[in-house]
């Protein structure tokens, strides 16, 4: 058992155990901390279930703290080059049933279009670059249980043309110093499209990750004014109208090309 100053200049007994466990904490990688940090946060994940407010912020600030440097990039690298475009590479970190960690290598240009994580709480932080980021989430009208889950109270407002009506949550432009995106299964954006208005790095955090046999594969969108289509009982006041949009499902963009590399930045240990 160890002596310590208090922050009133008294004196508190701590544990070697304790002590161990701080002189790790502070030698810890920034990568290996934010595999640590996803294996609790993410320790009961299941489709649907968000983890806590508490969690979801330790995760959102262990995120926010990492820079290029932590996961060995640079912006002058070949996967940046703008003569790539639209090829978006992606370095694959980890991947369990609880979550899984990558990052999208964007040259200037390219586009990651509109598409949705079902069941799934999503963690974007842009590394480096400037990107415009616009998503939505489905328009029902929604009731939550006690627990703060979400429930469908009515039947999502659609079109017979297999249009879906929409709220638009974001369409703005990110930098590397914008905090961290958080998007959940029912809200906050769980649509989105990525468009680098320069080369880009986004780190990417999903729980749990897409698993098509267990049906939450990558769904891809078209999104249409709302004005371009009208259906009846369905209305919004004249000034929200560019607040809503018509998606309707597409096969994934022929268009679309995303190369998985090996990620060879600091090491992250599986224990």
């Amino acid at each position: 058992m160890g002596i310590e100053q208090n922050g009133c200049g008294g004196k508190v007994k701590v544990s070697n155990e304790s002590k161990r466990n701080r002189r790790r904490q502070k030698k810890l990688s920034p990568v290996q901390k934010l595999y640590e940090t996803c294996q609790e946060v993410f320790a009961n994940c299941e489709p649907d279930v968000v983890p806590s407010p508490e969690k979801i912020e330790k995760l959102a600030d262990c995120l926010d703290k990492m820079t290029p440097a932590d996961v060995g990039l640079r912006p002058n690298m070949p996967v940046f080059d703008d003569e790539r475009a639209p090829v978006i590479t992606y370095l694959h970190l980890h991947e369990c049933d609880k979550f899984s960690i990558g990052i999208f290598c964007l040259p200037p240009s390219s586009v990651i279009p509109l598409h949705n994580h079902p069941g799934m709480t999503v963690f974007c932080k842009l590394l480096f670059g400037t990107m415009h980021i616009k998503s939505y989430d489905w328009e029902n009208e929604l009731d939550k249980n006690p627990d703060g889950t979400v429930v469908d109270t009515n039947p999502p407002k659609s079109h017979p043309d297999g249009l879906r009506l929409a709220k638009l949550k974001v369409n703005s432009e990110f930098t590397a110093h914008s905090r961290t995106s958080i998007l959940y299964p029912n809200e906050g954006g769980n649509m989105h499209c990525f468009t680098a208005k320069t080369a880009c790095a986004v780190l990417d955090v999903l729980g749990p990750p897409y698993n098509d046999s267990e049906g939450r594969h990558c769904q891809y969108y078209f999104d249409f004014p709302f004005a371009d289509f009208s259906v009846d009982g369905v209305s919004v006041d004249k000034d929200k109208k560019g607040q809503y949009a018509w998606l309707k499902e597409r096969e994934k963009p022929e268009d679309l090309s995303v190369v998985g590399v090996s990620y060879n930045g600091p090491k992250i240990s599986k224990k």
